[in-house]
């Protein structure tokens, strides 16, 4: 496959594009397994890879399609380096906790290089070291902060003042020795040993709910069942929420776009410490380097006009690395929990029925085997050291209770919001391939038409928590701005934490004079 010509851009991931990945049938009649793991990513693949090999008999049910999800729309550093993290977390953790979360990743990176080694698999495996820059004079002494911390922490890295980017900066923390891969050529591998190894993969199988009675059962949507000794909640958002995650967790989306740099790329790769976010790294298509950048993230729901924020990546990589032609453009939603680590482990503390791994921050690729070796030691009954630090029982007053309280009322200022807004638009008034809120009758719905007149028409009411949902020029998805579901133009959850689509509204039953 060949980088697209004559300037065309394809409006869909780079990793997808480039990996041929095999079909799987959907679950049709009742299942009986040891370990059934809902979410067909990277956390829920590398699970099964580890427990196939203990010999579990493994069941991975996904809602849609394999590794198209978030772990499809990544950009793939395989790095401890989390942004600025390691300083913050000594501040509000304490240096024991902070270098356990660092040696988790670190630990997470080199067992993803053994597993690439062992079955020698070709993903464009590469050692880079990983810079966190800044052009703000306000955050330099923030990354001096953060190099101390390495030192404190045992971290391999350095502090600068230049980076071979060619960006002027105003000095950067480096880490050294981190990676960077094709995330799908890697877990396809891993993918085929899981069959090889009599795990099952099951495609287009919503789960809906779970019962918990001696054994969990899931419930799917077209009515079979799956029980398990165990359950493995890796779907992102937990599909079974009997914990509030949805008030623990906020989801963000980040933009990313693949473009030809006109000059030389020096290798590393970079993330800005300050806002808009700016992530740099390079790939090379059949010969070709071309960089993704990526960033711009904010809330789901909420903020400009999505295409805007790819038009900013857009106009930072031609402003700064002359790139002139776009290939490929994708975003991705991750969720952040209220003090920025992961919860990983026990759904409720000590009970192995039921296990969830979520809120990875967009540091998915090491987090993801952090979760599936912790989760793979309580099911075999190993002592793993970071059990504690991710535990999704704890809970951490600082900075808990502040983020928690911000996001709280930011939740109830857009559910209040949207219940008061009066769009200004009517339906008749949606032109091809537009989606917007309309007025139908004084009441609020969304409204999308298809490139050949076809009218899709929704009630905008989130089925979730009854927020207002906001329509996604860039995606042609509506998002909601309260806890970040996703609906298709035909009201279809793409993301949680709703379980149920939108309500449809018929639009021949419309009467268009008075709407």
């Amino acid at each position: 496959m060949s980088i697209p010509n004559n300037g065309e851009e394809v409006l869909s991931s780079y990793w997808i594009r480039y990996t041929d990945l095999p079909s799987f049938p959907s679950i049709e009649k009742d299942l009986n397994v040891d370990v059934a793991i809902v979410g067909g990513g990277i956390t829920g693949i590398t699970t099964a890879y580890l427990l196939v090999k203990e010999g579990f008999q493994v069941t991975v049910i996904e809602a849609s399609k394999i590794l198209n999800g978030t772990t499809g729309h990544t950009t793939a550093k395989v790095t401890a380096q989390h942004s600025l993290i390691y300083d913050e977390f000594i501040q509000h953790f304490g240096e024991d906790k902070a270098r356990l979360y660092y040696e988790a990743n670190k630990e997470a990176a080199e067992q993803i290089a053994e597993v690439i080694n062992l079955h020698g698999i070709d993903c464009d495996f590469k050692k880079e070291d990983s810079y966190v820059y800044t052009n703000s004079s306000d955050n330099v002494q923030k990354l001096k902060n953060e190099y101390e911390a390495y030192k404190r922490l045992g971290i391999e890295g350095e502090y600068t003042d230049s980076i071979p980017l060619g960006v002027e900066i105003k000095g950067a923390v480096i880490m050294k020795n981190q990676a960077q891969f094709h995330p799908l050529h890697y877990l396809s591998h891993l993918v085929d040993f899981i069959k090889e190894s009599g795990g099952e993969i099951y495609e287009q199988s919503v789960a809906t709910h779970m019962d918990i009675d001696d054994k969990p059962i899931i419930h799917l949507r077209n009515g079979a069942k799956v029980k398990a000794q165990h359950v493995i909640s890796a779907s992102h958002f937990p599909f079974h929420d009997n914990k509030g995650y949805f008030a623990r967790l906020h989801p963000e989306r980040s933009y990313v776009v693949a473009a030809k740099p006109e000059k030389s790329f020096p290798g590393g790769m970079y993330i800005n410490a300050e806002k808009p976010k700016r992530s740099i790294r390079s790939v090379t298509v059949e010969g070709n380097e071309i960089l993704l950048f990526s960033g711009d993230g904010h809330k789901t729901g909420q903020g400009e006009p999505e295409k805007e924020h790819y038009e900013a990546l857009e106009k930072f990589a031609k402003d700064e690395f002359g790139a002139s032609e776009i290939l490929y453009r994708w975003s991705a939603q991750d969720l952040v929990t209220e003090d920025k680590v992961p919860f990983i482990g026990c759904n409720n503390e000590g009970d192995k029925r039921v296990l969830v791994a979520t809120g990875f921050r967009k540091w998915g690729m090491t987090t993801s085997m952090v979760a599936a070796l912790l989760m793979r030691d309580i099911l075999i009954g190993k002592e793993n050291r970071y059990g504690e630090l991710f535990s999704p029982a704890r809970f951490t007053a600082d900075p808990g209770i502040k983020t928690m309280l911000k996001q709280n009322v930011n939740v109830a200022a857009n559910l209040i919001s949207g219940k008061f807004e009066r769009p200004d638009k009517e339906l008749k008034d949606i032109k091809e391939g537009e989606g917007a809120v309309v007025s139908i009758k004084g009441g609020r719905a969304g409204a999308f038409k298809t490139t050949d007149g076809q009218l899709f028409v929704v009630d905008t009411t989130c089925t979730h928590m009854g927020c207002e949902i906001n329509w996604n020029s860039a995606d042609k998805t509506w998002d909601c701005p309260c806890h970040g579901s996703r609906f298709s133009v035909e009201g279809d959850v793409i993301e949680g934490p709703a379980e149920r689509p939108l309500k449809r509204i018929d639009p021949d039953s419309i009467d268009y004079t008075t709407s």
